[in-house]
């Protein structure tokens, strides 16, 4: 039986996917202004779960034990009903679907909040109207299906900011028998998990990289095992290939964001990794081309999107419906190193001060 006046308890169901993820930590840090005191249970799948102990708003993590696309009744309602008697208060659900309302509802969370999507009447009693297109920011959506019915809009809201390891580098390096150079770092994220039309050609990758090499930088290239060989490409048309490192799919997610942190700037696709890039404070150039950067911007004050905003963007498609990809193949690098300059010119940005006060105290 829960003592009354108790701490409140909360279990946010999080998103699958990695800079939904990061975005939701947005969400994290508005529950813990507005209860300071309250428990915040984190569950997601295994491959996010990890960016949640990098959160400090995060009290608790829970590994969701359940394969994409599959529906697993039985061992959805087995793993709810072990969460019976942890007595948490309220559920807040990000994904849409009918799945991700199942956990929850099995275990007997009273306030069970979500988004209308497919169909879970029932499953979800705090259902809200669910927003219109694509057109305001996701971290915005997040946060409000934290706030009570009858708030207002959000219009503000503090960005992610994942903690990281300063020290982690020296060894992350060892382990891969690579040597750590004095040189400024370019981090290039190449890949998207979504698709093609969210990914910059190599040779405009490359022209960049080119660009800093012969400003004496050196170059790091990171994502997935999928991303090797776009790396590897860019990298062969690289004029100085000693200082660049192909690191994709030779990391952790973790990893990942330890050596993102110590990069002097970033270049991006729209992808997990930009978001994640945007949480540790560095300059970052995210690259748009079927996405919105007014849905899904990396949201950091060192971080500005790069797109040409051409009248069929954005489409949200994974491969061009048009067959030409020309928000992509016409974004000439010389944008993307005026943006990343710009980033660069302005004083030293340290997180401290790109954390907003929370408009919601």
């Amino acid at each position: 039986m829960r003592e009354i006046g108790s701490a409140p308890r909360i279990l946010v169901i999080s998103p699958a996917w990695v800079g939904d993820m990061v975005m939701a930590q947005s969400l994290f840090k508005v529950l813990k202004t507005r209860q300071p005191q309250a428990w915040l249970c984190v569950a997601a799948p295994a491959f996010t779960a990890q960016l949640a102990t990098r959160m400090l708003e995060v009290d608790e993590v829970i590994e969701i034990p359940f394969h994409h696309g599959k529906l697993q009744l039985n061992e959805r309602y087995r793993h709810g009903r072990s969460l019976r008697a942890r007595g948490f208060d309220r559920a807040i659900i990000l994904p849409g679907s009918t799945k991700a309302a199942l956990l929850p509802f099995f275990a007997r969370i009273p306030v069970r909040s979500g988004y209308r999507g497919e169909p879970r009447r029932g499953l979800v009693n705090d259902l809200r109207p669910k927003p219109i297109g694509k057109r305001g920011h996701m971290a915005a959506q997040f946060v409000q299906l934290g706030l009570p019915p009858d708030e207002p809009l959000v219009s503000r809201y503090p960005p992610p900011q994942l903690t990281t390891r300063a020290r982690a580098t020296a060894d992350i390096m060892a382990s891969l028998n690579l040597k750590v150079l004095d040189n400024p770092i370019l981090v290039l994220c190449p890949g998207a998990e979504y698709g093609p039309a969210k990914c910059w050609p190599s040779h405009h990758f490359a022209a960049l990289a080119n660009h800093y090499l012969q400003q004496d930088w050196q170059i790091w290239l990171v994502g997935s095992d999928k991303d090797q060989p776009i790396a590897q490409a860019i990298i062969h048309s690289c004029k100085t290939q000693d200082r660049c490192l192909n690191l994709a799919g030779r990391t952790s997610l973790l990893q990942a964001v330890d050596l993102l942190a110590q990069a002097r700037a970033v270049v991006s696709n729209d992808s997990g990794l930009m978001h994640v890039a945007a949480a540790t404070g560095r300059p970052v150039a995210g690259i748009f081309g079927s996405s919105s950067p007014q849905h899904t911007p990396p949201l950091s004050n060192c971080a500005q999107a790069v797109s040409l905003e051409l009248p069929c963007q954005p489409c949200f498609a994974r491969q061009c419906p048009l067959g030409h990809l020309d928000c992509l193949e016409e974004l000439a690098p010389r944008q993307a190193i005026d943006t990343l300059e710009g980033l660069l010119a302005e004083p030293h940005t340290t997180l401290a001060d790109i954390i907003s006060p929370s408009p919601f105290k």
